[in-house]
């Protein structure tokens, strides 16, 4: 049986200030904010000012009670984001680079885990670092003409920014370990066949598409997005027992939310629901 279609109740006011960016661009229409890093000369390679703009960024987003949802994407129609800054990189000591990487690192941890759900519009090459910060999204949509890869082993590195970590969990071990190992560039609908990306669309329904996804998913109970997310994320990181009992104690908060009797009693009523996320 299906439910009623929720409507989104007014948020307020939002006193959260974007910060100053030079590398990445934010918008926002109503429920969702979009965020495209924009550094198209370098297919959107990533240095550390573009770390620091995607963290504040994010962090803005994160504390602003009018946003729902994210849409990340990259300048221009080449990359969503092409990989690191190998500028940068090549002048990078031990110290430097592991700093670089715990940096990179801390700004996707935001990202999975920013209690709202972020799409990656990936709308050209995602390698090294793109892929990574793909990975750290909710939901991938890619381009026909997308490209895939963790090719830090043809530079001497290994991937530094959750990629050992995250494409495992998404892929397998056995197809992880390939393409990191090899460096391989893989095409979107090979992500797509492997579950590393979640749909592949034309060029002109990326953000549509991407934005459909979103506004199906910001009807619903904002708490309940939350916590579904938390309950995933840190699920993921334990075994199935524990994590079955994490998801007990997130079942219960929600029913003792004012969204969760409002849900309940819009479904029994026969009409949409009006959640305020409390």
């Amino acid at each position: 049986m299906s439910s009623p279609v929720a409507t989104i109740a007014p948020s307020p006011v939002s006193s959260t200030p974007a910060p100053a960016l030079a590398n990445v661009l934010y918008e926002k229409k109503g429920a969702l904010a979009y965020v495209t890093v924009n550094r198209p000369k370098v297919l959107n390679a990533l240095n550390a000012a573009t770390w620091q703009e995607l963290r504040a960024i994010f962090e803005s987003a994160q504390n602003d009670p009018e946003v729902r949802g994210v849409i990340l994407t990259g300048a221009g129609d080449k990359a969503f984001i092409a990989g690191a800054d190998i500028g940068d990189l090549s002048q990078a000591t031990a110290i430097d680079a592991e700093r670089s990487s715990r940096q990179g690192q801390e700004a996707l941890d935001l990202i999975e885990n920013l209690g709202k759900p972020v799409v990656a519009a990936i709308n050209g090459f995602a390698l090294g670092g793109g892929c990574e910060t793909a990975m750290a999204c909710t939901i991938r949509v890619a381009v026909e003409r997308a490209k895939f890869g963790q090719p830090e082993v043809k530079l001497g590195l290994l991937p530094g920014g959750g990629g050992t970590q995250r494409l495992p969990r998404l892929v397998g071990k056995g197809r992880a370990l390939q393409l990191i190992l090899s460096g391989e560039m893989i095409s979107a609908q090979e992500a797509y066949r492997i579950g590393l990306v979640n749909e592949v669309v034309p060029a002109a329904d990326l953000i549509p598409r991407s934005e459909a996804i979103l506004e199906e998913i910001v009807a619903n109970a904002p708490l309940a997005v939350r916590y579904a997310l938390d309950a995933v994320n840190k699920g993921m990181e334990t075994n199935q027992s524990e994590g079955l009992a994490l998801e007990a104690s997130y079942f219960g908060l929600c029913a003792g939310t004012e969204d969760k009797k409002e849900g309940t009693s819009a479904f029994l009523q026969k009409r949409p629901a009006q959640f305020r996320g409390r």
